[in-house]
Parts: structure tokens; C-alpha cells; sequence
């Protein structure tokens, strides 16, 4: 089946990508939404302009769309952008790396029902814990690049993800209940290497942006990245 993976450059997407194409399926093309607002429900937005260098080392076309990430009507943007796909590029479905958000996999669903294409969630309802062994063990290196939960301090931004680092979110997830995946939003990811990768992504100028008063919230801003050889 010829598949767009709905793309946000974090660990789950193009996990759930390679995957799908491991069951005999093709990727079409990425798609990424870049919303205005920080909290949008549907749609990741630290460092979102680096899914266009990611899409290059994957040499896959992308489709780069914005939305106000407006609870509910950031959907329609996001339809709007799938059916430029299934116009463009003749796919049959779209994959998504959704693992335990009903909010974010029943509205894909509903989107890809009304265009009459097949959602693909190949990591739904997986084990977190196996799982992120598995995606490490894989050829996937991973950063932290956005956090925002209580466990989670300065020190775990821009830290690749790593058995170290799992059995640190484990123990954190024993203590304040936070996702080991980080599917509740504690933290967000950026793929830097996989094995879709022809080229992979070195970040050149990086800076760490705490929210004010928090110890808990903040961001790995990658100012320059470039791709470099495998």
C-alpha cells in the first residue's frame, strides 16, 4: 500500500514509518503541519522546520503545512493537506506513529474515512517500555528536545536517548506517573539518525531555553543543523 507518513520528526512517526515499510508498504511522502500555537492537541511544534532537512537525508518529498493548532479546527488544515497528498501522490493511507491518544488517532481515522484512505498506527497500544528498547536497538538515535513534566529537569535536553536514559524515564514514570514514551506530551523528540536516513542530522548551533520560574519546562533549540554522511 502507498502510504504518506504524517511526520513530526520526533522518535514515534518515523518509527511508525520504517515500520510500515518493514510490512511491504511504500512512503509517498511526509506530511508535517507546523501549528502557531504551542498547544496544539494534534501537531508537535519544537524545531518543526527540521522535518524539510530530515525529509532530505529520507529523500522523500514533503508536504509542509501551517495551522493555528486550534483545538478541533487545525484538523481541517490537516485534511486539507492529505487530500493535496492523495491528489499528488496517489496514496492509499496514512501512517501515523500514534501509541495510546485516542483524541489524536480517532480524528486521523475520521479524516482518513472521509477521504476514503486507511489509517495506519503500527505502534498502537504497543509496550512503551519494550518499545523503547526496541526503537534504540533499532538504528534510531533520538534526542530530547522538548520537556514539560514534573521529573524532567534542564539536564534532559538535547540527551540522546539511550538504555541509560529509558531506565531513567522508567524510574520517573514509577515515581510521577509520566509516560516512558512520552505520549502524554512530557516530552517531545527528534530523530537525528534511522535507517530511513541516507545522511544523517548534526546540529551545528543549539541553544537550551527554560520557561521562565519552571525547572520543568523547556526547550532544545536547534538554531543550525546540516546533514553529514552515515
Amino acid at each position: 500500500m502507498k502510504l504518506a507518513a504524517l511526520f513530526s520528526g520526533g522518535k514515534d512517526s518515523a518509527f511508525a514509518a520504517c515500520k510500515a515499510m518493514k510490512e511491504g508498504n511504500a512512503i509517498a511522502c511526509l506530511i508535517s503541519m507546523k501549528p502557531e500555537n504551542q498547544e496544539s492537541y494534534m501537531f508537535h511544534s519544537a524545531n518543526i522546520d527540521l522535518v524539510k532537512l530530515q525529509a532530505e537525508a529520507m529523500e522523500l518529498p514533503l508536504i509542509f503545512a501551517s495551522t493555528k493548532g486550534e483545538k478541533e479546527l487545525e484538523l481541517e488544515d490537516l485534511k486539507k493537506a492529505i487530500e493535496k497528498a492523495k491528489k499528488k501522490y496517489e496514496i492509499e493511507g496514512v501512517v501515523a506513529g500514534a501509541i495510546a491518544s485516542s483524541y489524536q488517532y480517532e480524528r486521523l481515522k475520521k479524516i482518513c474515512d472521509e477521504l476514503k484512505l486507511k489509517a495506519v498506527a503500527p505502534l498502537w497500544h504497543i509496550n512503551h517500555e519494550n518499545y523503547m528498547h526496541t526503537l534504540i536497538h533499532s538504528g534510531f538515535e533520538a534526542i530530547i528536545t522538548a520537556i514539560a513534566a514534573e521529573g524532567l529537569t534542564r539536564n534532559f535536553l538535547g540527551r540522546r536517548i539511550d538504555d541509560a536514559m529509558i531506565a531513567k524515564l522508567v524510574e520517573l514514570n514509577k515515581k510521577f506517573s509520566i509516560s516512558i514514551c512520552g505520549e502524554g506530551g512530557e516530552y517531545e523528540s527528534l530523530v537525528t539518525n534511522c535507517p530511513l536516513f541516507k545522511k544523517r542530522i548534526e546540529i551545528v548551533v543549539d541553544k537550551i531555553e527554560m520557561e521562565p520560574g519552571s525547572e520543568n519546562a523547556g526547550i532544545y533549540r536547534i538554531r543550525k543543523a546540516k546533514l553529514a554522511n552515515i
